[in-house]
C-alpha cells in the first residue's frame, strides 16, 4: 500500500504580529519566549508561555484584539502539534473569529488562521470540513500574496494531501505541481523541504504509469534525503523502498535488490533484526526474489519475515499472516503442496481470529488452498472450501 507522506506545518514561527504601539510590550516578550521555546521542543513550557500570553493579550488589549487573537492561534497550533485535537479546536474558532471581525474575511492572518484549523480536521479525517476552509484560505492566498509565496505554497500542498488521502489524485495532481514549482523557486531544488511534495507527486505519477517522472522525482527525493540526514536515516529506507518498488513494478528487478537491500541493512543497523519494518524488507525481497525465480534466495528471506512477526504479535498478526501466505504461495508454485497447505492453514485462521476474513490476502489464501486442494485430488475438501472462495482474484492455474 502506497503511503503519502505527510508534512507538517505549525505557523507558530509566524505568530507575533505587529502589536498595536511601536513600543515593545510585556505580551510581546512572552509571545518570542514561546515561539524561543517552541523551537528548542521544550512544548510543555512553550504552552505555559502562550497561555501566559492570551492572559495580559486580553489584560492589556481585550479579548477581541488581534494581539489576543495571535496568541490563541499560537496555543491552537501547539496543540494540534501535539495531537491534542480536542483542546485545539476552540481556539482557532476563536482566533478566526476576532481577525475575521477586526480585519475583515480577506486578510492573510484570516488564512493562517483557516489553513491551521483546516489541518486540524484533515489531522481528525474530517475532510468534508477542512476542504472549504483550505479552499477559503487559498482564495485568500491568491489574491493578497504574489503568485510564488511560500504562504501559496503550503495552502496548496495541504490541499492536495487533503486530496491524496481521499484518493482524488487527479485533484491533487496540479496542486503538486504549482506547490513544488513555487517551493523551488524560493527553497531551492536540493532543499529539505521539497522532499515530501516530490514525493506525493512521485507517487501519483507512478499510479498514471508515468514511470520515467516518477522515477525522476524518487531519485530527486533520495539524494535531498541522505544529503540533508545521512545515508543511514530511516527516511532514506523509506525511500530507498519506494524507489525499489517502482523499478519492481517495471519488472527491472536487478535495480530494485540493492535498493531494498540498502533499505534493510539500514534498519537492522537502526531498529535490530527482530522490527516489524525489518520484516516488511524481508518479504518485499523474498517476493522479488521469487519474481525472478530464486527460490533460493527467495526462502530465507520468506523465514525471517515470518519469524519476525511471529516474535511482533499485536497489530502486526495480519503482517505474519501475510508473510505466511506468501511463504506457502511460494512452495504452492514449486509444487511443494505439503509444505505449502499447513501455512495456507494458518495463515487463514489468523486472519479469521483477527477479524480479518474478508481482508484481499485471506480471500487470495483461501483461493489458493482450494486450487491447492484441487491439484492434491483432495475432491472431498475441494467442494466446501470452493464455496467460501467464489469469485477472488487468485494465482493463475
Amino acid at each position: 500500500m502506497k503511503t503519502f507522506m505527510r508534512a507538517l506545518f505549525l505557523s507558530l514561527v509566524l505568530g507575533i504580529a505587529q502589536p498595536a504601539l511601536s513600543h515593545e510590550t510585556k505580551w510581546r516578550t512572552i509571545s518570542e519566549e514561546a515561539i524561543s521555546l517552541y523551537k528548542k521542543g521544550d512544548y510543555e513550557r512553550a504552552v505555559a508561555a502562550v497561555k501566559k500570553s492570551i492572559a495580559v493579550a486580553e489584560k492589556e488589549y481585550g479579548a477581541n484584539h488581534p494581539d489576543t487573537a495571535t496568541s490563541l492561534n499560537n496555543l491552537a497550533e501547539l496543540y494540534r502539534g501535539h495531537s491534542k485535537y480536542a483542546e485545539a479546536e476552540p481556539f482557532y474558532k476563536r482566533a478566526l473569529a476576532i481577525r475575521e471581525k477586526f480585519f475583515g474575511p480577506r486578510h492573510s492572518l484570516v488564512a493562517m488562521s483557516l489553513n491551521g484549523h483546516a489541518e486540524l480536521y484533515r489531522a481528525q479525517n474530517r475532510f468534508a470540513e477542512a476542504e472549504p476552509l483550505y479552499k477559503r484560505a487559498l482564495a485568500i492566498r491568491e489574491k493578497s500574496l504574489r503568485p510564488d509565496h511560500p504562504d501559496m505554497a503550503q495552502t496548496m500542498n495541504n490541499l492536495a494531501e487533503l486530496y491524496c488521502v481521499q484518493g482524488d489524485y487527479r485533484a491533487a495532481k496540479p496542486l503538486y505541481e504549482h506547490s513544488v514549482a513555487i517551493r523551488e523557486k524560493v527553497l531551492g531544488v536540493e532543499h529539505p523541504g521539497m522532499a515530501t511534495g516530490l514525493h506525493n507527486l512521485g507517487l501519483i505519477y507512478q499510479m498514471e504509469s508515468r514511470y520515467a517522472q516518477a522515477e525522476q522525482l524518487y531519485k530527486r527525493v533520495l539524494a535531498i534525503r541522505e544529503k540533508s540526514l545521512g545515508s543511514s536515516h530511516p527516511g532514506v529506507a523509506q525511500d530507498l523502498s519506494y524507489l525499489a518498488e517502482l523499478y519492481y513494478a517495471q519488472g527491472q528487478y536487478a535495480l530494485a535488490v540493492p535498493l531494498y537491500n540498502r533499505a534493510l541493512t539500514i534498519h537492522e543497523k537502526l531498529l535490530g533484526l527482530d522490527h516489524p519494518d525489518v520484516g516488511h524488507d524481508l518479504s518485499r525481497l523474498a517476493e522479488l526474489y521469487r519474481a525472478q525465480g530464486k527460490h533460493a534466495e527467495a526462502q530465507p528471506f520468506y523465514q525471517r519475515s515470518v519469524a519476525v512477526f511471529g516474535k511482533a504479535g499485536g497489530s502486526h498478526r495480519l503482517s505474519m499472516a501475510t508473510s505466511l501466505s506468501n511463504l506457502a504461495f511460494f512452495h504452492h508454485t514449486q509444487g511443494q503442496y505439503a509444505e505449502a497447505e499447513p501455512l495456507y492453514k494458518r495463515a487463514l485462521a489468523i486472519f479469521e481470529t483477527s477479524g480479518s476474513a474478508d481482508h484481499p490476502n485471506a480471500k487470495l489464501s483461501l483461493d489458493n488452498l482450494a486450487k491447492l486442494h484441487r491439484a492434491t485430488g483432495q475432491s472431498d475438501i475441494v467442494v466446501g472450501t470452493g464455496r467460501r472462495v467464489a469469485g477472488f482474484s487468485s494465482i493463475a492455474e
